[in-house]
């Protein structure tokens, strides 16, 4: 067998088919020429689509902008308004001792950051719904979702929204500010900050309580308008009243006329007379209006000095309403008994004196 009849033919090869070469891993330019043509005409399709779109965009940013804007501008005079108004009662007599400066600077601040922020809420949520509904996204499912959100959040963090609602209208209503002086049921003790969901008290012995403001159910404040100071004065029963009555009212006059207590009384130092009277004591009511927060110290002065002028008058001030009396010194019972006589001692000489004599008998025979 030759080698010529082993091996076929050799011929030219054939070219391949158009559908092999658009089908092939590269590219001709007729395919990226006809790529770029169906891109530009979509834009070109499109273009003014986008434009509204981009402007409605853009339109809604800056009304919502500048009315943010203009509404917190608006907010902040309304505040700087109402410090002035209160300002302006710091000049009268009763005014300058009301209101405390830090007090309305916090209230102020509070009140503003409140209204700022539920403001800036409503119109930047407003506005990001406007923008999707121009996107034609369907907003239903969508508020249907924060809504249940919303009521789950709010069943979960159910005493935070009271505190901080809470917290807004005790701010809203001026029911108690730095400085003053309240009683909040859990906890009493003057006012050092007012938050919008705390409020921290400092007691008396100087500790500080963190109370929150959706567990306060009744307020009692002891700084605003004026206080009363009352003094209960035990006396014996047997005292004269007209000299325990004009006692009182010279120190009353006295304490009245002396600084500083004439700035810090509001009111004469009045004696309402007996407020008990028991078998071996009477007590005597003494009151005077006072400065807020100045009641304790006047009662503490009040008593200082009628106790001075009892003392100087021989007015003997007991114990209690119930404390007895001391009494005077019994007499020995055995001073008014005579001493026994020398004639009941049977060895005594006078008893042998005034005894009878008695006679021997005979002798017997």
């Amino acid at each position: 067998m030759s080698l010529s009849a082993a091996l076929p033919t050799a011929g030219p090869s054939p070219s391949p088919s158009p559908s092999e070469t658009t089908t092939g891993s590269v590219p001709t330019f007729q395919d990226a020429q006809e790529s770029a043509t169906n891109a530009a005409s979509w834009v070109e399709q499109n273009w003014s689509t986008w434009l509204a779109i981009g402007l409605q965009i853009l339109l809604i940013v800056v009304i919502a902008g500048v009315l943010r804007v203009a509404v917190r501008r608006a907010i902040t005079k309304l505040i700087d308004r109402m410090n002035r108004t209160a300002q302006a009662v710091d000049g009268t007599a009763l005014g300058g001792l009301l209101v405390n400066v830090e007090r309305r600077r916090q209230r102020s601040q509070a009140i503003g950051s409140v209204l700022r922020s539920v403001a800036s809420f409503l119109i930047l949520g407003t506005a990001a719904l406007m923008i999707l509904g121009t996107f034609e996204i369907n907003l239903a499912p969508l508020l249907a979702s924060a809504g249940v959100a919303g009521v789950a959040i709010g069943f979960g963090a159910r005493n935070l929204v009271t505190d901080f609602l809470s917290g807004v209208f005790m701010i809203l209503e001026d029911q108690y500010g730095v400085g003053d002086t309240i009683d909040a049921g859990v906890a009493s003790g003057e006012v050092i900050e007012v938050g919008l969901r705390v409020t921290k008290l400092r007691g008396d012995h100087g500790e500080i309580w963190y109370v929150r403001n959706g567990e306060v159910k009744r307020i009692g404040n002891l700084s605003q308008g004026w206080a009363t100071a009352g003094v209960d004065v035990t006396v014996r029963a047997s005292e004269d009243l007209d000299r325990v009555r004009a006692t009182l009212d010279e120190v009353a006059e006295q304490m009245t006329k002396a600084e500083p207590w004439n700035e810090l009384l509001w009111g004469p130092i009045e004696v309402l007379g007996l407020d008990s009277v028991l078998l071996d004591s009477m007590v005597v009511r003494v009151t005077a209006k006072t400065m807020p927060g100045k009641a304790l110290t006047v009662e503490r002065e009040l008593r200082w000095r009628i106790k001075r002028a009892f003392d100087a008058a021989d007015i003997r001030i007991v114990g209690g309403a119930t404390a007895a009396i001391e009494e005077d010194e019994a007499p020995d019972p055995t001073a008014s008994v005579a001493a026994p006589s020398v004639y009941a001692n049977a060895a005594s000489p006078q008893h042998q004196a005034a005894s009878p004599l008695t006679q021997t008998p005979p002798p017997a025979k």
